[in-house]
Formats: C-alpha cells, structure tokens, sequence
C-alpha cells in the first residue's frame, strides 16, 4: 500500500519509489543511480520509462539517497522533478538495473554535447582502444537529438542502429559500473562510423590555403584558415557572402585568449557543453580582417566534436610555434539550410569546397551552431539550435499542446507539452523550397521526439507568411498572434510574469494589427488581453522591402519627416538614386509608413555616413553599435506626446551637423535609450506596473539593451530581457506558443470576449 512521504526521516529500513522527470535518459543517469545506492548500501532496482527514470531503493539511508539523485547527478542530467512515495518494504538483498518500461512518451532526449574530458584523455592516449577515434563518446559527451528518430532513446532509434558493437564496445555497453553503460552512439575503431579522408590530409590542404567542407555532428562545416586573407576572400566570392562576418574555431580556452578580449562570463559560455559560438572582442591583429569587416567583434568556438581536437592538433604539429584559427561557418549555399547529407553535400558543396569529408553516421536531424553573447551581465542567444535543443522552457503551468510555426525570417517552431515549451533549432529565412523543406521535418521530427498529440496552431497575423500556411496546413483550430506581441510574450513567459506587463517590441518590422509597418511598440499585456499603447514615430518607408536594404532611403526619409528634405542630397551627393527619391518627395510623394526602430537605425547610419546599403541584415546597425565609446544624449533629441516617441530632433542635429562616426554612434545610442527610458516610464505609470519586458531583434544591440536596463533599473522598473530564446524573430514561436495557451485557457474557463488587438 502506498503513501506519500510526508513524515521526517526515522532510523529503520525504509522503501521508496522515486520518480525522476526531466533530462535523464541517455546521460549516464541510471548507472549513476545503480553506483550510489552500493555505495549507500541498499537494495531496489532503477529503470526508464515513458515518464523518465523509476527509481525504488530499500534501507536505513533512503532519505539521504533521494537527496543525493537531485545534487549529485551527472553533467547532463536535468533534474525537473522527484516525486516520493513511501512503499513496505520487500526485503530485497541487492539493487539492480531493470529494461525498460514503454508507453507514451512524457520524457525527453538531451541535447547534443561537447566531447568531455575523459574522452579527450582516451582520444590522445596510444594505449586506448579510442585513440585517435573522431567519434569517441560516453553518456556524458557526444550526439544525442542529431541523430535520434523518435522515443524511447535507445540505439535501434536512432542513426547507431546499423553499427553492431564489437565485442569491446558490448561489454562496456552492458557494464553499470563504465560510463559507456548504455551510450547509444558507442562505437570504436572496429565497429564504428569512420571518416571519408585522414585527418591528416584534411590538415595538409587547410594549410595550403584550400576550403574544405567537414561534416560534423549537426551538420557540415566550411573550413578555412582564419589568418588566411585569400582563402577567406574565395570563401566569401563562392558562398555569396560579401561581408557578413564568419565564425572562427579555436581548440581551447588558452588559445581563445590568443585572438579575443574575454571576460569571465563569455570564458563560461564558451566551455559550456552546448559549445556554442560566442560574441566576443577580438585582439587586433591576431586573425584576418576580413573575418567580420566594420565590427569590433567575433564569433568564437571552441572545438567540440573529437574530429576538430584531432585536426587542431594535427594542424599545429604541421606548423611548430603557429596557433591554428579557422573559419568554421555554416555549410550551404547563400540563403539555404545547412547541409546534413553526404549526397546532397556533394550535389550544394562541389562549388564551395575544394574538399568535402563525409563520415557513414547519419545525421537525422540537422542543427546549426547556436549563437550568444553576453548582455546586461548575462548570456543571450543570437540563435538557438545546436546544444540546447531540445531543452524544454517552463511555462510554469499545464496547457493545452500548441504547434506555433514563428516568423518567416530567422525561423524556429515551438511546440508545448504539458507545462513545457520546446524550440526547434534554427530553421532560418523561409524564402526558398530547401528551407520550407527543412521547416517540415523539423515540425516532424519535434512532435515525433516528443509523442505529442497537438490540439492547436499558432501563427502570425501576416495574410502572407510562408510560415502562416504551414499553421494552417495542420487542420487544427488556429490561434493568430501579431508579431510585437508574440516578441512579449516571449519574454513574459520565460521569466512567468504575472499581472500586467508593459512590453517594448523593437526590431526591423511586423505585421501590424492594423495592417500598417510596426517595429517600434509599446504594448499593455494582461492574461490573454492586450493593447498598444504607444510606438515610435511613424517615418515613411520609401520602397518598401528595398528600404531595409538600402539604408539611404531611410536617411532621405527621416529627413523629410523631420521638414529638411534639403539636407538629403549631402548623404551621397554622387548617388543618383538619392536625388531621385528627393525629388519624388518634393513632388508630394506619400510611401507607406514605418514605426521600426530598426529603420531608425539605418536612417541614423545613413546620415552619419557609416552604411548606405547593406549586404545582410542588420549590417548598419552592427557597425553603428561597433563604433559607440560611451553613450551620450543630446538634450532636447526627442519627444513623448500621446504616447508616440519622435526621435526627429536627434536626426535633424545629426545631419545638420554633419556628425559621423564614432561621435554619433555616441550620441544616438545615449539619446535613445533616454527617450525609451522617459517613454516606458510615462506608460508604466498609466499601466500601474513595474515589470517591463524587453523584446525584439534590436534588443541584440549590448549597448542599448544594457543601457536601457540599466536606466530603467535606476528608476525601480524591473527590467526583463530574454534568456532562454533569442531577442529576434527566433524567439517569435515561443510567445506565439505562450500566448495562444492563454487565450484559449482563458476562454475555456470564462466567457471573455476574444483579446483586442488595437
């Protein structure tokens, strides 16, 4: 007869069954279990299941044992939960591992990670049977959501399912006491996946200048040398990426110190075993400058995979004394989704690399680097995928299961089961067949890993959104989210706010609830009700789509608004296209409008002479922030009426000035974030609340998002910025998500009205 455990800890044998939910199949969790109840003493058995991990132990130290399972666990495990029961003892003389329990799933894989310690040690040691092995593994290293199918995460479900374990490998496998016990990707030289080409080769051709294309764990790498201007050149001329900035990969912390200023905080975020790539300010002089031209930092990575430490050091015994640095960027053509196959790597790749290395382990799912810096003291993702997918957000309540299909840009998908929110990597731009393709089968691939039935769809306001017909293509009740209000309630349902929330949404541009360009947001967010309660001045948007692309036009824009039309020939007096839109504008031409502060941030680039066209998204405001030393306001650079913000004045002085380069990214940022600081304070006080939601793409600016923080810190706001997704479109699922949930439990227990969206 069973009963919950609710009296202290008394001196007698005792039996408990333990229920453990959360990260812990497939990290060593089970023989960590078996270990510590010998070493403890008592008797029980520990098993998987749908649910997780059953534990029931027997003897005088129980308690003691329930505690250690939650502080003691290994690396990878995460721990949501431990239930207790309290159960009559059986009498039982030994603990055991037993097979496991099915049914439907209510468990998770972990996420890929870095090879560990003990695994480098064997990968360098002549005596070990993994010497020299590029795909080495144990239960607290190596591929886990990259190469798994479906539930329950056992080797027939996943790509390992076609290597029979040696001998060796079996005993390991089947042994509690070693850490390979029940590694489903295990393998060695003699039964495992092997590499296209030596390793040795690879480093040869690096180091004559060559490209090649590495798969890896997720996907393929393009490699190249890193202080190699020629070879970064032919990188960026056959990938059709002019100046967007590259990721570099170093084997280690003392290297990383090498090429990059780092702090504490980003030390941390580099080793963690997610790897991700990190933001960092490089050392001048150390890598090419053609790495990241016109910004002031790098993105930076540490080796993560057996193959990378293998070539690292093949690399520096071919040149004594030099710290190998590469390239290791994304493997696809310009706008397509990374490459993961061996066939269709040869099919996109040929042109790019001089050299593609396959391996025969395939990647079921495939999964970019993810992307952080540190922001306001804390880690932020620029892009969430390899590493951290599919770690689950706490919604911190039950619901209904939700699919949300996100933006068409920077995409991702969220679906929710039970209390928990689960991104999918990083899909990308939606604007070729490949990337609709790759949005399919991470859609697939999510609801099968997670044995989830959907009850619901989310998706954006936009009529045309790609993504928006893919909701729709689910035959499911769908919910529709307007994209500010999604980047809110984003970061409201990370950090569980309740009560009123005033939401800043910033970014480029959104489809807004009255079919007009919104970008620049306040908004009042309650429950499933909201409203908009302010935004940035409207400036016109001549050319639409183009006007993102071509910062000038919003230069000759803000400068029409601001009633000097006059003044726009002066930012490119020789650009034929500037005296045409001025002359359209002195004719009464009337484009439609834009609230974005992204737009304000190209307009700003413009006039101060840092960008008129930009190559990738965001180029003008990246090298604008990369030039600001201390923020500065100009008295007087903006105003507040009826809850509109107007930057015009600092715009006005900006030009009239004549004021560029680093004295004016000063004062832009500095203004700014005064005049959101003074804006938030003024809607706060009518909203009669002091939680403040940071959001959207511009909220990966580290200069105004800390600054703005920090101001509102210092006038007793509680300032939110995201942690757990990114700042930009690739957090937008997760409020489409949070929100349709609340809608639709909102309405299921009331008879609320359907949400505004004025």
């Amino acid at each position: 007869m069973a009963r919950v455990l609710t009296r202290p800890s008394e001196t007698r044998i005792r039996r408990l069954r333990l229920r453990v939910r959360g990260t812990v199949q497939g990290v060593g969790y089970r023989p960590f279990v078996y270990r510590l109840a010998r070493e403890m003493r008592l008797s029980g058995f520990v098993l998987n299941d749908s649910s997780g991990v059953l534990i029931e132990v027997e003897g005088l130290d129980a308690d003691s044992f329930s505690e250690k399972i939650r502080t003691q666990a290994p690396p990878l495990a995460r721990i949501d939960a431990v239930d207790v029961l309290e159960l009559e003892p059986a009498g039982d003389n030994q603990f055991e591992i037993l097979e496991s329990l099915g049914g439907r799933t209510a468990t998770r894989i972990g996420a890929d990670a870095a090879i560990c310690e003990e695994c480098q040690r064997e990968l360098k040691d002549p005596g070990s049977r993994f010497f020299a092995y590029p795909f080495i593994n144990c239960t607290q290293c190596g591929p886990r959501f990259t190469i798994t199918r479906a539930l329950p995460y056992d080797r027939a479900q996943t790509s390992m399912a076609s290597f029979s374990m040696c001998g060796a490998c079996a005993a390991d496998y089947d042994d509690p006491e070693n850490r390979r016990f029940h590694a489903e990707p295990v393998a060695c030289p003699d039964c495992g996946p092997r590499l296209s080409h030596p390793v040795t080769e690879l480093a040869t051709r690096l180091e004559g200048s060559a490209i090649i294309a590495l798969k890896g764990i997720g996907g393929f790498h393009l490699l190249c040398d890193a202080r190699n201007d020629a070879a970064i050149d032919l990188l960026r001329l056959r990938k059709g990426r002019d100046q967007k900035p590259f990721a570099v990969m170093v084997r280690d912390i003392p290297a990383a110190r090498l090429v990059a200023e780092l702090t504490d905080a980003e030390e941390e975020l580099l080793t963690l075993a997610a790897s991700p790539i990190v933001l960092v300010k490089a050392v001048a002089g150390e890598l090419s400058s053609r790495l990241a031209p016109g910004l002031g930092r790098i993105g930076l990575i540490l080796a993560y995979a057996p193959a990378h430490f293998l070539l690292f050091d093949e690399l520096a015994r071919l040149v004594p004394g030099c710290l190998p640095a590469l390239v290791a960027t994304s493997a696809n053509p310009r706008g397509e989704p990374l490459v993961a196959d061996n066939m269709d790597a040869e099919f996109r790749l040929s042109a790019i690399a001089d050299l593609i290395v396959t391996h025969d382990r395939d990647i079921v799912m495939r999964a970019d680097d993810s992307v952080m810096q540190v922001i306001d003291g804390a880690p932020a993702f620029i892009r969430r995928a390899r590493g951290f997918v599919p770690e689950p957000i706490d919604l911190g309540e039950d619901g209904p299961s939700v699919i949300a299909t996100g933006a068409d840009l920077k995409n991702a998908l969220c679906v929710t089961r039970g209390r928990e929110a689960f991104l999918s990597q990083h899909v990308g731009g939606l604007d070729n067949r490949e990337a609709i393709r790759f949005q399919r089968e991470a859609a697939a691939h999510l609801c099968s890993i997670l044995d989830v039935k959907l009850e619901f769809a989310a998706r954006d306001m936009h009529p045309d959104f790609r993504s928006v017909r893919m909701a729709e293509s689910f035959g499911l009740p769908v919910v529709l989210v307007q994209h500010h209000l999604a980047h809110v309630a984003a970061v409201a349902a990370e950090h569980r706010l309740a009560g009123p929330v005033l939401g800043l949404a910033l970014d480029g541009h959104g489809f807004g609830a009255d079919g007009s360009n919104w970008g620049g947001e306040m908004l009042a967010v309650e429950g499933h009700r909201w409203l908009r309660t302010g935004s940035l001045l409207p400036l016109p948007l001549p050319g639409g789509d183009r006007a993102a692309r071509e910062p000038w036009r919003m230069g000759v824009a803000a400068l029409q608004a601001a009633g000097r039309i006059d003044l726009a020939l002066t930012l490119a007096p020789a650009h034929s296209g500037v005296a045409q839109l001025t002359a359209m504008f002195s004719r009464g031409m009337r484009p439609p409008v834009t609230s974005s502060l992204g737009r304000l941030f190209d307009a700003a680039a413009a006039i101060s002479g840092i960008r008129l066209v930009q190559t990738y998204e965001g180029q003008a405001a990246m090298e604008f922030e990369a030039l600001v030393r201390t923020p500065r306001c100009l008295p007087g650079g903006y105003a507040i009426k009826d809850g509109v913000l107007d930057f015009r004045p600092l715009i006005l002085h900006l030009a009239e000035a004549g004021m560029g380069g680093a004295d004016a990214a000063d004062l832009f940022h500095g203004t700014l974030i005064a005049g959101l600081a003074d804006w938030t304070t003024k809607g706060a006080a009518t909203l009669g609340t002091q939680q403040v939601a940071l959001s959207g793409g511009c909220m990966t600016n580290r200069v105004l998002a800390k600054g703005l923080a920090q101001a509102l810190r210092e006038r007793s706001f509680l300032p939110y910025l995201p942690r757990l997704a990114p700042a930009n479109d690739g957090g937008v699922a997760l409020g489409q998500a949070a929100h349709a949930r609340q809608v639709i439990m909102d309405k299921h227990v009331s008879a609320l009205e359907s949400p505004p969206c004025a």
